[in-house]
């Protein structure tokens, strides 16, 4: 399971012409589903990602998470982070997750951030969408369960 989690002021998603998600303060988070990922991928994330440490503190250090803050979640499905691009041009998609599990393993990854308490909002699997992301820093950070980076 890989993540792109960009800490935000604020972020939406719209799916023909309509707000779908929408959240202030916290985070956006990109998520591929990988071939084989399984619901121990899902923990590790949920934890790593809620619990990262990119917020400022009071002296302005990197120290809150954002459990930490109360932040909030934009969480979009997206395949295409497993995207393989050392061979050729097109990047190839072999590695990711077919549908049907990647959307199970997606809802799991939501639910168990809900599970938290943290307030999370969601795109539409397998739609297109427009995400608007005010990335806040920039501070964007990639995050994979099986740590290949």
């Amino acid at each position: 399971m890989r993540a792109v989690v960009q800490r935000v002021k604020a972020s939406s998603v719209v799916v023909d012409d309509e707000v779908v998600g929408a959240i202030g303060k916290g985070i956006n988070v990109l998520l591929g589903v990988e071939d084989g990922d399984t619901e121990k991928d899902v923990t590790y994330m949920v934890e790593k990602i809620c619990n990262l440490r990119i917020f400022e503190d009071e002296a302005d250090k990197l120290n809150q998470s954002l459990m930490d803050i109360q932040g909030e979640m934009l969480c979009i499905s997206q395949f295409t982070l497993l995207g393989d691009c050392r061979k050729g041009r097109r990047p190839s998609f072999t590695k990711a997750a077919r549908p049907e599990a990647a959307n199970d393993l997606y809802e799991q990854f939501v639910e168990k951030a809900r599970m938290l308490g943290v307030k999370v909002e969601t795109g539409v699997f397998q739609t297109y969408m427009h995400v608007d992301i005010q990335n806040d820093g920039p501070i964007t950070i990639l995050v994979d369960s099986h740590k290949q980076f």
